[in-house]
């Protein structure tokens, strides 16, 4: 069973909800320093930096010192990247995804420029 069903309710729907309602990296950072401390946040980034390293084949000892996460965070992580419901590995394709979609259409704009 995966964990989200033991997590699921109606309070985490409706925060769910809300944040499928951002349209913006501005409205993230507002909504998101209104609902956490700082130390929460950093937190939470420092967990996706992590994921993204792991999954990209960075050793330990490289993620600690470009993080500063713990061994524990790391393995923590790892065993969620394993084990977990593929939640890192959803962003991590559609931010690939948007990533090259942009530099498509950066590319396009440039050879436009080029004529």
């Amino acid at each position: 069973m995966a964990m989200n069903n033991k997590l699921r309710d109606e309070n985490l729907d409706f925060l769910f909800r809300g944040i499928l309602q951002l349209q913006t990296m501005e409205e993230c950072y507002n909504f998101f320093e209104d609902l956490c401390t700082v130390s929460e946040i950093k937190a939470m980034s420092q967990r996706a930096v992590v994921a993204k390293m792991l999954r990209d084949g960075h050793v330990y000892s490289d993620i600690v010192a470009r993080t500063g996460a713990s061994t524990a965070t790391i393995s923590r992580v790892n065993r969620s990247l394993n084990y977990g419901c593929d939640g890192y590995d959803l962003i991590f394709q559609r931010i690939d995804a948007e990533s090259e979609t942009s530099a498509a259409g950066s590319s396009d704009a440039e050879d436009t420029d080029a004529q």
